[in-house]
């Protein structure tokens, strides 16, 4: 069982990864115009990276609880699944989005 809780962590970890490369990726999509992809496409990402720091991460500051930290992991990761259905990958949305409820929900059965 050790294992299984070792792999979620190491899951949850490659999803944390990945919202911030699914924005990225958004980001540099967006619009024609150069700088406003460059704006959204390190902007974004910086932006959410710097929210789970200061209060979703392990060893964030200020530690959300309860409901509050609850629907912030639902907004972060949950971002990339409505940005992955704006690129028209519809196939890469409902993947990364079974893996991110997948994970959530045993980093909550497991306490982790």
């Amino acid at each position: 069982m050790e294992a299984l809780k070792a792999i979620n962590l190491g899951v949850r970890f490659l999803l944390e990864v990945m919202v911030l490369v699914i924005l990225g990726y958004w980001g540099f999509h967006v619009t024609q115009s150069s700088l406003i992809k460059i704006v959204f496409g390190i902007g974004t990402p910086l932006l959410v990276a710097v929210i789970w720091g200061m209060f979703g991460a392990p060893k964030a500051p200020y530690t959300l609880t309860g409901l509050p930290f609850w629907l912030l992991e639902i907004v972060i990761f949950g971002l990339p699944v409505v940005v992955l259905f704006l690129l028209e990958m519809q196939t890469m949305a409902c993947l990364y989005g079974g893996m991110a409820v997948i994970n959530l929900i045993l980093m909550k059965v497991w306490n982790q």
